[in-house]
C-alpha cells in the first residue's frame, strides 16, 4: 500500500564504503564563479560517480555535494573535475568519523 501511493520509492542495498574502496567521504560546497551565468551546476556534475549528493542550500554557498572516493589524492582530483566542469568555487570538509547515516524516515 505505501509503494502504491508513492511513500516507498525503492529498495537499494547499503554498501560499505571501506570494503569497496572507497572510504574517504567530503562535503564539498559549490558557489558559481559568475553569477550572471546558468545555475546549472546539478546537470552538469551529474555524471560524476563519485558524487553521490547534490542539495541546493541557502547560506554562502549555492550546493553541497557529498562525496566519496580513496585516497585524498583522488579527492583532490575529483574536486579539480567539479570545478572544471560546472564553474565553480569549492569549500570542502573532510569527514573524519560517520556516527549514523540513512537513517529509515518514521511512517
Amino acid at each position: 500500500k505505501l509503494e502504491t501511493r508513492g511513500v516507498i520509492t525503492g529498495y537499494r542495498a547499503v554498501v560499505d564504503p571501506e570494503a569497496v574502496g572507497k572510504p574517504l567521504a567530503a562535503l564539498v560546497e559549490i558557489t558559481p564563479l559568475d553569477p550572471g551565468q546558468p545555475d546549472d551546476a546539478p546537470e552538469r556534475l551529474a555524471h560524476i560517480a563519485e558524487i553521490e549528493a547534490c542539495h541546493s542550500i541557502a547560506g554562502d554557498a549555492s550546493y553541497i555535494l557529498f562525496v566519496r572516493v580513496a585516497t585524498p589524492r583522488d579527492l583532490e582530483t575529483l574536486i579539480r573535475d567539479i570545478r572544471q566542469t560546472a564553474g565553480v568555487s569549492t569549500r570542502t570538509t573532510v569527514v573524519l568519523q560517520t556516527f549514523f547515516e540513512n537513517r529509515p524516515l518514521a511512517v
